[in-house]
């Protein structure tokens, strides 16, 4: 059995939670609306504030699909009440990020700066010019632009320069030696 498949999802107060044919599930919260279809075979039960997923076998599909189906379904519970977020830091000599309007400037150590629009439901703040944060409330793509910041400049391993998400280890290797 499925440790992650088996829990229980607890639904908090202000969140609806609708399951239609098909199973596709529609979550609302104060933050947005979120929707998704899940597999068919996946069976979602919900009674009261209380969401369970179960499977109908213990085939390899089923087995595989039953705890994504509940991570994925938690995901979206969560991220309508509270919102997912991602800090990115920037590491280098006039590295710097700025929003002008909506728009992400960055300028990584190359001829030209680097902009991301975000798209409809994910803001970017940077609360100083060395640090961004990605908002939004489908973890998915809260994720996806962050990780596409990233890529942007990651960092390198000798100097450690580069955008990195806040906290993440980059392992630093030694540079030539002389003969």
């Amino acid at each position: 059995m499925s440790r992650v498949g088996k829990k229980i999802i607890e639904v908090p107060a202000n969140v609806t939670v609708t399951v239609a044919a098909e199973n596709t599930v529609t979550v609302k919260g104060p933050k947005g609306e979120l929707v998704r279809s899940f597999h068919q075979d996946m069976k979602i039960e919900q009674e009261g504030n209380v969401i369970s997923v179960s499977r109908p076998s213990d085939s390899k599909e089923h087995r595989t699909n039953h705890g994504t189906t509940r991570a994925l379904l938690a995901n979206m519970i969560t991220g309508v009440s509270a919102g997912f977020e991602k800090a990115l830091e920037l590491i280098g000599v006039g590295y710097r990020a700025q929003l002008q309007g909506k728009k992400l400037v960055l300028n990584v150590g190359y001829s030209h700066p680097v902009e991301f629009t975000p798209e409809d439901g994910l803001e970017i703040e940077v609360p100083s010019n060395t640090k961004i944060i990605v908002k939004g409330i489908s973890k998915e793509r809260v994720g996806a632009l962050a990780s596409n910041i990233r890529d942007v400049r990651p960092p390198e391993p000798y100097k450690g320069k580069g955008i990195r998400y806040e906290g993440e280890y980059v392992r630093r290797k030694e540079g030539k030696t002389g003969k």
